[in-house]
């Protein structure tokens, strides 16, 4: 026989005591908060540790569990424990309300706010509507992609093609948000379609490099952020949400792969092979000008507020050349850590000495470095039943990505970070 233990004995002689203890208000509070964190794209290890410090300046005892499609809370004492399941659907970044989000949470957890009255503005937060309409949205997509070419390499025509399929592709967009079918094959009619009129305009209108416009076009799309997120959980040991990350980003590379292979083929069957042709070279100072407009798109994109624009513009700036300086010291793919850690540095310095949260930074800096156009290349190449070289570009995106994760983990562990929960 068992050993009888005192708190838990007296617990089942007393089933009044089971009771969750904690007060309903703060409750409510910290699960209407984790539903609008996790709704600002939030992954599991900022999201636990966010509110496990949460929990524990409100004074309350709850275990935190994140997936991209799930959450789990537990309030009170392990024997008599209540636990919630919060069933989500994986988020898009939303760095204006994440914002809002900080603001109402320090206000709560300094008293000046009643988990009450944090509950009702978290829902006015959350039901509030997109910050930027849908014509600003559709040309942040073509100015996204255009800058976008240029870092790729492209000419003043590539430019021009690639801005052109980023707002064919901002369109699609609206109707995906309309139509539930079209959302669950977005990403690959958008490359079909994207990989089809730019095959189409190089072989029927004027000659350039498709592969270049094609790529500038989808690389709004292509995941190469979700893939270092999920790196970033593993690293950390959320193996669940970090595993399950991975597996999506590898599904959204697979179905843009297989959507520019049956454009491209589409294509050819109706106006021939495209041409062959190496873009032309621009001026240098375009890299700067590239450097201004790719981050007024993710200004819109990422649905930040309009006075984060100087540091998201700044954040790029540093992101880009900071990257420049390691890959000369250090080689193309640990170049990344250099990049990652001085975006991890400067938006921990952003986060406390102007009180706000640091993914306003960290997320449209590292946009400007994630490997996603070579993981594209990578199936690309494989497609083509070009495996050496598929292999190659694979593992060298894999490089990329684990010192983008690497620079990120060591700039928390060497700079100085907010004192109350960091959002």
């Amino acid at each position: 026989m068992l050993p009888d233990i005192p708190e838990l004995t007296d617990t089942l002689n007393h089933p009044a005591r089971r009771r969750d203890d904690v007060p309903a208000e703060t409750v409510h509070f910290i699960l209407s908060l984790c539903r609008a964190l996790h709704g600002c794209g939030y992954a599991a290890h900022r999201l636990e540790g966010v509110l496990a410090a949460a929990a524990h300046q409100l004074g309350v005892e709850a275990q935190f569990f994140s997936t991209p499609t799930s959450i789990l809370v537990s309030f009170g004492k392990l024997e008599r424990q209540r636990t919630h399941l919060i069933r989500v659907e994986p988020a898009e970044q939303d760095l204006g309300k994440l914002s809002a989000l900080d603001r109402l949470t320090s206000q709560v957890l300094r008293g000046e706010l009643s988990p009450r009255e944090g509950s009702e503005r978290i829902a006015v937060i959350q039901a509030a509507p997109s910050r930027y309409g849908p014509l600003l949205t559709t040309l942040a997509f073509g100015l996204t992609s255009g800058a976008a070419t240029r870092f790729l390499g492209g000419g003043v025509r590539e430019i021009v093609a690639g801005a052109a399929l980023g707002l064919v592709i901002g369109l699609l967009a609206l109707v995906a948000q309309r139509f539930a079918a079209v959302a669950r094959i977005f990403e690959t009619a958008a490359s079909l379609t994207a990989a089809f009129l730019a095959a189409a305009a190089a072989t029927a209108v004027t000659p350039f490099s498709v592969f270049t416009a094609t790529m500038a076009g989808l690389i709004v799309l292509v995941p190469g952020f979700t893939l270092t997120i999920a790196l970033t959980e593993l690293s950390t040991r959320h193996l669940l949400s970090g595993t399950a990350r991975l597996s999506g980003a590898f599904m959204t590379f697979l179905g843009i792969t297989f959507g520019v292979a049956l454009g491209n083929t589409l294509a050819a069957s109706v106006f021939g092979p495209s041409p062959t042709v190496q873009p032309a070279a621009i001026p240098a100072w375009t890299n700067l000008l590239a450097l201004i407009v790719a981050p007024l798109g993710f200004t819109v994109l990422l649905k930040a507020e309009q006075r984060d624009i100087p540091w998201i513009i700044l954040m790029g700036v540093l992101a880009f050349y900071g990257s420049r300086l390691g890959t000369g010291v250090l080689g193309p793919e640990l170049g990344a850590f250099v990049g990652a850690f001085v975006v991890g540095s400067a938006s921990n310095l952003f986060a406390r000495v102007l009180d706000r949260p640091s993914q306003v930074l960290v997320v449209p800096g590292i946009l400007l470095l994630v490997p996603g156009s070579i993981g594209y290349r990578s199936l690309s190449a494989l497609m083509e039943r070009e495996v050496v070289s598929g292999i190659e570009t694979a593992f060298s995106m894999l490089v990329i990505a684990v010192s983008l994760v690497a620079g990120l983990l060591m700039s928390n562990a060497v700079t100085p970070r907010r004192s109350v929960p960091e959002t």
